[in-house]
This record gives C-alpha cells, sequence and structure tokens, in this order.
C-alpha cells in the first residue's frame, strides 16, 4: 500500500484522554478496513497461514462481535445476542465460511455506530458496568483502552493474512 493512500485518520499527539482513545480507537478500526481493501470476498476468506483458520474476514466479524459485546452488551447494559452466534459461542465469529464482504462489513460498520453513540452519550470515562462473563466492574477507559488493544493485536495478525493473500506489506 502506497503512503500516500493511506487515508486513515492518524490520531493527534496533544488531546484530552477521551479524546486521544477515541482516535486512537478509530485509527485502529481504519487500519483493519484498509487491510481489507480491494479484496474479494474469496481472497477475505482465505486461510492464509495453515495450519490456522484465521481469515481477514474472520477477524471483521469477530471485531464487530468483540464491539457488541463490549459496548452494547456491558457498557451500555443492552438485551442483545452476539452477533454471529445465538448460544454465546464468541468463537462462532471466526468462521467466515459462508459470509460476503457486504454482510461483514455492514455489521462491523453498524457495531462501530452503536460503539461510538455509546461512548458519546457518556458523561465520562468513570462511568462503569459490570462484564457479566468475571463478574468484575469496569469503566468506559478500560473498555476503550480493551477495544484499543484488541484491534491492534489482531491489526498485527491482518497485516500477516494480508501479505499472504496478494503479497501486499505497509502499514
Amino acid at each position: 500500500m502506497a503512503a500516500d493512500a493511506d487515508s486513515r485518520p492518524f490520531p493527534p499527539t496533544t488531546a484530552s484522554e477521551r479524546r486521544m482513545l477515541r482516535d486512537y480507537l478509530d485509527f485502529h478500526r481504519a487500519t483493519l478496513e484498509m487491510k481489507c481493501a480491494g479484496l474479494t470476498d474469496e481472497q477475505l476468506r482465505r486461510r492464509a497461514s495453515p495450519p490456522s483458520t484465521l481469515t481477514l474476514l474472520g477477524l471483521v466479524r469477530h471485531m464487530a462481535e468483540v464491539e457488541r459485546a463490549w459496548f452494547r452488551r456491558i457498557v451500555d447494559r443492552q438485551d442483545v445476542p452476539l452477533v454471529w452466534s445465538v448460544d454465546g459461542d464468541y468463537q462462532a465469529a471466526y468462521d467466515a465460511t459462508g459470509s460476503t464482504r457486504e454482510e461483514a462489513f455492514a455489521a462491523w460498520q453498524q457495531e462501530i455506530e452503536h460503539a461510538r453513540r455509546i461512548e458519546r452519550a457518556a458523561p465520562s470515562l468513570d462511568v462503569t458496568a459490570t462484564d457479566p462473563r468475571s463478574g468484575t466492574e469496569v469503566s468506559l477507559r478500560l473498555v476503550m483502552l480493551h477495544l484499543i488493544h484488541e484491534y491492534a493485536r489482531h491489526n498485527g495478525h491482518a497485516d500477516l493474512l494480508r501479505e499472504a493473500v496478494d503479497g501486499t506489506t505497509g502499514v
């Protein structure tokens, strides 16, 4: 990917804590989108690093699940099912066998919009909620940091997957 084709929103170098977290999260969301740009559905579903079954489309589906779980289900306390599994299997999102770019990206973008709305409506980063899986209290600050970490880790996977699919390297 050419440096001049990089249209990600780069975070500011100085800003409030909330602005920095928000902008770094958006930067990492855009990075995953950029890693998938220009690929066909078949390429997005390609298992590029055997024996792993991980695919770029599976990562997009997984991140839709992560956005929903942390922002809608935990922070906003919505009683909504997971995106890809009615029985609570978080691993189901990784199986993109019958998925398409259109379906996966629509779900992911919808969850990002919900997450942005929930974050902007919160009076502060100190808003707390209980994670039902662990029973621990978490702050919006922790949720945003966790999502940044989750995207950064998976964007590293996306780098390797993309290079294996078509040789494209870069940020």
